[in-house]
């Protein structure tokens, strides 16, 4: 195949996605802005016109937002490939001397600073314009600043180190590379998954034990009856950023903690809470986060597999507008243009996670009160500025979470 037909294709993949995203975006617009001036009758007796406007207001901001730095974002990823920034980036990097995996390693740390620098611009408005507008935003300058070194100093710590082995795997093991790779970034993942709630999660946020005792009386309760040993019940200090609620898990085998944000327990009261965690638990008790982790093994896999059979072809490189073949070439260019030929997967991954989430809030209303479910979840809604109102093919398409209306409604019917 021709470089000539590989960037038709490219560019072919890359229209069908900014079309698609525009025709959901204007239905999604559509749908909120004529709905705008009334709740919806499920919710009318819990959710105040002032609330439900400001979810609707919210939403499209949030949608604005995104069409203008998606649009930004697609004239990046143009000049990167097409227009040679990659190729020039190498060039650059070539001029030091360094031996090739070490020129791998300041080629990536010097497209992370650049896509740094000119990412900056969206995630200052999203934190400092958009959420501050709305009320989420906590986060002082001087705690956004330091949040930033620590997260580059991370990366580097943990991120180069991998790449390095990554790199050398790939000069030694010839055509066997990708399976050596996809092994030891699995190895790499588990090892995350374990150090990251005690090592790693610290390094940004505060996490005290729940001290509440009737309320952790009431979850180690709730997790004896569903045969789920923990390390302990935390809670973080997430208002330190937002004003959003949430609650998690984390860590793997003996190192597993329950996490509540601060915020979230100031929200609901102590059954609704052992709801939310009930349905959090269902996750885990119909092995939701197993699969998931399989797919995301899956996709790796055969991912990886794809790249050894591509890196072959030469025209690959030149129809991306990359000229020249080098391993840290190959991650680079798989990396960005990847998202743009998997994008019409999404409803796919998407469908899958509703499913987990219906499945999840049926578990929680054999172990909790669903009614406690049902007045979190709107509780949630409510404070987080979560509008009930969504155009169905969007939400089918981008939402990893049911529609309101329908996640409720199932719940009644259970």
């Amino acid at each position: 195949m021709e470089p000539i037909t590989i960037s038709r294709i490219f560019l072919g993949f890359l229209l069908a996605k900014v079309l698609v995203q525009s025709y959901l975006e204007l239905r999604q617009v559509k749908t909120l802005e004529s709905n705008r001036d009334k709740v919806p009758a499920d919710f009318a007796d819990t959710i105040a016109l002032a609330d439900h406007q400001k979810a609707i207001d919210y939403s499209l901001d949030k949608l604005k937002t995104a069409r203008f730095f998606r649009t930004f974002d697609l004239i990046i990823l143009l000049l990167w490939t097409l227009g040679g920034g990659l190729e020039l980036l190498h060039r650059q990097i070539a001029f030091l001397g360094l031996s090739t995996n070490l020129a791998g390693i300041a080629f990536f740390a010097g497209l992370a600073l650049i896509s740094g620098i000119l990412g900056l611009p969206e995630t200052l408005y999203s934190t400092f314009v958009l959420e501050e507008k709305y009320g989420f935003n906590k986060t002082t300058k001087k705690t956004f600043i330091t949040d930033m070194l620590k997260g580059i100093l991370l990366s580097a710590i943990i991120g180069f180190p991998l790449l390095y082995v990554v790199l050398m795997i790939m000069d030694k093991l010839n055509d066997l590379w990708w399976l050596y790779t996809f092994v030891t970034i699995v190895l790499f993942q588990l090892l995350m998954i374990f150090i990251y709630p005690t090592f790693i999660a610290p390094i940004f946020n505060k996490f005290s034990p729940l001290e509440d005792e009737s309320l952790k009386e009431r979850i180690n309760n709730l997790l004896a009856k569903c045969d789920f040993k923990s390390n302990g019940l935390f809670i973080m200090d997430a208002s330190k950023r937002t004003g959003h609620g949430n609650a998690y898990f984390t860590g793997f085998g003996k190192n597993k903690r329950i996490v509540f944000f601060d915020t979230l327990l100031k929200t609901l009261d102590p059954e609704e809470v052992e709801a939310i965690l009930a349905h959090e638990l269902g996750h885990y008790k119909r092995f939701h986060i197993y699969k998931m982790i399989f797919v995301s093994w899956l996709t790796l896999f055969l991912g990886l597999y794809i790249l050894a059979v591509l890196m072959k072809l030469p025209a690959f490189y030149m129809g991306h507008g990359v000229m020249t073949q080098t391993n840290y070439l190959t991650l680079a260019l798989f990396s960005m243009v990847s998202g743009v030929y998997t994008f019409f997967s999404t409803p796919i991954s998407t469908h899958f996670s509703r499913k987990h989430e219906y499945e999840a809030d049926q578990f929680a209303s054999l172990v909790s009160k669903k009614e406690k479910l049902i007045s979190s979840l709107l509780k949630l809604y409510k404070d987080n500025a979560s509008s009930t109102v969504q155009d169905q093919l969007y939400s089918n398409f981008y939402h990893s979470h049911p529609h309101a209306r329908d996640r409720i409604k199932a719940l009644r019917a259970l």
